[in-house]
């Protein structure tokens, strides 16, 4: 899991991955647990570009 740092505003999709995980950790091995995994992994993802683009957008604004 790559070591990401969030800014003080969590992004949803963050919040929605954990509730992912939380309910994938509940199931027994298999494929419904990692189909959820497997999905809170493109939610942190999302997070990640949904930071870098505010990031991206900050920097073009005038005094910023």
């Amino acid at each position: 899991m790559a070591n990401m740092q969030y800014s003080a505003e969590t992004s949803p999709f963050i919040l929605q991955a954990k509730d992912f995980v939380v309910e994938a950790r509940r199931l027994k091995p298999g494929p419904a647990r990692n189909e959820l995994r497997e999905v809170a992994k493109v939610l942190r993802e999302l997070a990640e570009f949904e930071i870098q683009f505010k990031s991206a957008s900050n920097r073009d604004r005038p005094g910023f």
